[in-house]
């Protein structure tokens, strides 16, 4: 039916396929939303993911200007998964900073990428990847030892420069369960019987 000014008053197939997209994003939602918990289970899909990507390069023996922009792409979120959210070479934090001192307060680490978004970003430029090389388009003809051997270079000049930062502001950006510290025992039977 159309309404006064001539328009569908159903909404029509706009309408409608505003509605699935909003849904499909809410059920999406939803499924991420419960993965967050599952830390071992979404890299294991992750890394599954990324086994099938580089199986299709190899048996394409092609893409690989799309594979060095993943390489690329990767190595800037792991600096970001590595950085302080505050750098203390850039900036005087107004709030929690990186101790510099020993004699500073212990101030906890917070990444400048959080985990579940390292992971999410992961894992969405490896299935975009993966997309890509069905298209030829993206097979450009390059001679892949340059590039690699770039991508090598590249990433230990970044790698060392970003663990030169850590070193000189004292932070190491992994933690491995909860610290124990030899402090004062409790004696708890100190005031037992006779």
């Amino acid at each position: 039916m159309e309404g006064p000014n001539g328009s569908m008053t159903d909404g029509g197939p706009g309408h409608a396929i505003a509605k699935w997209r909003s849904e499909v994003s809410r059920k999406f939602q939803y499924y991420l939303d419960k993965s967050t918990p599952h830390v071992t289970g979404r890299w294991l899909g992750t890394l599954c993911v990324a086994l099938i990507y580089t199986l299709r390069v190899y048996i394409m023996q092609g893409f690989y200007i799309v594979s060095y922009g993943l390489g690329i792409y990767l190595l800037n979120l792991l600096i970001g998964f590595l950085s302080p959210m505050v750098d203390p070479e850039l900036e005087v934090p107004d709030g929690p900073s990186l101790p510099t001192k020993g004699s500073d307060e212990f101030k906890p680490f917070i990444r400048r990428l959080p985990e579940f978004k390292f992971w999410y970003a992961i894992t969405k430029a490896f299935v975009i990847a993966f997309v890509m090389t069905f298209f030829s388009v993206f097979d450009v003809p390059v001679f892949w030892p340059i590039l690699l051997s770039y991508w090598i270079v590249l990433f230990v000049l970044t790698m060392k420069r970003q663990i030169m930062h850590m070193v000189k502001y004292r932070y190491v950006p992994f933690s491995f369960g909860k610290q124990t510290y030899g402090g004062k025992k409790s004696s708890g039977n100190s005031g037992a019987a006779d």
